[in-house]
């Protein structure tokens, strides 16, 4: 799982939606304006990186918020950290 996170965030634009989602939940209009690329890009975007268990969708009525998974990125950057005491 962590490599399908790492390729997931191997994109420029899926590192500009996840940098959107760090200050918290966002709906697709507002990510649309802050990563400035057409609907149809960001929803495969979007897709990939739920499929990667990187983001979470939450169904508002006719919206949908997004927002970052805590967990998957803690196991990415953990992965990418060496933590053992030495």
């Amino acid at each position: 799982m962590t490599a399908a996170r790492l390729a997931a965030l191997g994109d420029p634009t899926r590192l500009r939606i996840v940098a959107a989602l760090r200050s918290g939940k966002r709906c697709v209009c507002d990510l649309r304006v802050q990563v400035n690329v057409p609907a149809n890009l960001l929803s495969y975007h979007l897709k990939v990186l739920r499929e990667a268990g990187i983001i979470t969708a939450t169904r508002r009525g006719r919206w949908i918020d997004y927002s970052l998974d805590p967990g998957a990125l803690e196991q990415v950057r953990a992965t990418l950290v060496d933590e053992r005491p030495r």
